[in-house]
């Protein structure tokens, strides 16, 4: 078919026009991400701006080293880049494995050109560490307030040099909860003194009221709280023109019509443009605590957090949106672009069903370095004989660590080395060698929680035994169950996991990494306390040796999706 010169030009007018309004010349397709942007457990997140670039901390509780510190440019592509606490306060106290103890809801602060993590130990108190790189090194912890059941700090410095610091109580700990606190702070931040006042009683209303973020505003000073509990609660915001109240309270995000179970608990940031975020954890049970972030915008000086599609100044959360303003790109390709937009949240059908390819945290391990991947975590303090790098040889060895003599599973033994599960679907592949001298040595790779299951090798009478081994309310104190159980003469194995939505589980093994073969039966991984389930691997023996057998992990890969 022939076409005349001026029924081309207004043909290609027309393209132009439907490009232009679809954002798809000028400034270039809109990018979008989609939410949750962290799909691993980084429990109540705290975030600050230095620049360009955003710092996350996060909830570690137990787990060692404790606070992580997370980097990013965009507020959707996150990178671990170290942790402020190497090992946990009372060094003994946490040599045994406290599950639900530990660091608690962190805050991170900058003030006078260092950043200040304050951070809550429900057994002993609030701390404080500091330093003039995110990266470290930290500062020794600082007591600023002893005691047992406060929770939850948020410093605040007024524009008059005095400093404040708001908290929250534990009802586990303090029997007493759903009040928050504010009480005068010395300007270094190294204690606290006067009369700690009551600001906000939450128990008819908003009860369970906790986690206070302290910000002052335009002369107003608020304290972001989330309230209701963290499986079905709301976000809730104070305001008052005096830091000591009255407060005025209001509930600015729930989960509305969204399928974001209780959105809450997070941290308020603004980016270089100027846009205004919240980032927030949802409770996905055996994934943890994932991390979504939400557009903030204000009327009348009080925020509104996500989409208010009623206009009742209650937000809810966004499955997706533009990307930040004034943010570099840490990664291209990975961004969702939208089909069509009401104003700037996205409008595409079905995106809670597209896969989301945000980058998140280091997870594969070649463990070809001299140092211990920053992924990986202990239950308890680390002793330097459970296991150690050797980039020399190219592995990390996880030395066989006499069973506890009152073991009756692996609940409480502190020499787990784990890891968060990094997606909602993924399949986990290993290649460890086994050197397991004596009998009742056993080294393997597990999915860790309240139960459990693991894919392991075991000398017994001489002989390699390959075993799926599942243990039922692990924390409830019942047996192990051997699944399968089958001799092997290959101490060089392969292990496999691979998990799919729901975290179902499903164990194998590969003599030549080729052909895997599916073992033991299908697991759903279960959460622990306050935390998600972990992944990871175990060494363990019967009895004690001048020379135990070891496992050396050679490679962990992770592929994502299906």
């Amino acid at each position: 078919m022939k076409v005349n010169f001026a029924t081309g030009s207004f043909l290609i007018l027309i393209s132009l026009i439907i490009l232009i309004s679809c954002g798809q010349v000028g400034q270039g397709t809109t990018e979008t991400f989609s939410n949750p942007v962290l799909h691993a457990d980084y429990s109540d997140p705290d975030v600050v701006r230095a620049g360009d670039d955003f710092y996350m901390v996060a909830s570690s509780f137990n787990c060692v080293p404790g606070l992580p510190v997370l980097h990013s440019t965009d507020l959707v592509n996150w990178r671990l880049i170290g942790y402020s606490l190497e090992r946990l306060q009372p060094e003994e106290y946490y040599s045994e494995v406290r599950h639900g103890g530990g660091v608690w809801a962190p805050c991170m602060r900058i003030h006078n050109g260092e950043f200040y993590i304050f951070y809550p130990d429900p057994d002993h108190g609030i701390f404080m560490v500091k330093a003039a790189d995110p990266a470290g090194p930290w500062s020794d912890p600082v007591t600023v307030l002893e005691g047992r059941g406060f929770i939850d700090p948020s410093p605040l410095w007024d524009d008059d040099g005095t400093a404040y610091l708001a908290y929250a109580f534990a009802g586990s700990r303090a029997g007493v909860k759903s009040v928050i606190m504010v009480t005068r702070m010395n300007p270094d931040g190294t204690g606290v003194f006067g009369d700690p006042v009551m600001v906000f009683d939450g128990h008819d209303a908003n009860p369970t009221v906790e986690g206070p973020k302290f910000y002052k505003r335009n002369g107003w000073y608020y304290i972001f709280a989330p309230a209701g509990g963290v499986t079905h609660g709301w976000q809730l915001v104070l305001r008052s023109m005096s830091v000591f109240g009255p407060y005025e309270a209001r509930t600015v995000m729930h989960q509305g019509e969204s399928n974001i179970n209780g959105p809450h608990q997070g941290a308020w940031v603004t980016d270089r443009s100027g846009s205004e975020w919240f980032l927030h954890f949802q409770d996905k049970g055996a994934y943890g605590r994932i991390v979504h972030l939400q557009p903030v915008k204000w009327t009348d000086d009080w925020p509104v957090i996500g989409d208010d599609p009623d206009g009742d100044g209650i937000g809810e959360p966004v499955s997706g949106f533009r990307m930040p303003d004034g943010s570099r790109k840490q990664a291209q390709g990975n961004l969702h672009s939208n089909e069509s937009q009401s104003g700037n949240e996205i409008a595409l059908q079905g995106l809670d069903e597209i896969k989301n390819s945000n980058k998140g945290p280091q997870a594969g391990d070649e463990f070809n370095a001299d140092t211990r991947g920053l992924q990986w975590q202990w239950p308890a303090n680390p002793s330097v004989t459970w296991g150690y790098p050797s980039g020399a040889y190219g592995c990390y060895r996880l030395n066989c660590i006499p069973r506890p003599d009152s073991m009756v599973n692996l609940w409480s033994v502190p020499s787990l080395f784990l890891q968060k599960l990094p997606a909602e679907e993924f399949t986990a592949t290993a290649r460890v060698e086994c050197t397991l001298r004596n009998d009742g040595e056993e080294a393997g790779m597990i999915v860790m929680g309240r139960d459990y299951q693991y894919i392991s090798l075991k000398r017994t009478d001489g002989r390699l035994l390959l075993r799926v081994v599942r243990c039922a309310d692990a924390d409830r104190g019942q047996p192990e169950e051997v699944l399968f159980s089958e001799e092997t003469d290959s101490d060089a194995i392969f292990f496999g996991v691979k998990v799919t939505p729901g975290a179902v589980c499903m164990f194998s093994y590969s003599i030549d990494n080729k052909t895997f073969t599916e073992v033991g039966e299908p697991f759903t991984a279960r959460e622990g306390v306050w935390t998600g389930a972990k992944i990871g691997f175990f060494a363990l023996r019967d009895g004690f040796t001048n020379d135990s057998g070891y496992a050396d992990l050679d490679w962990f890969r992770i592929q994502t999706g299906e």
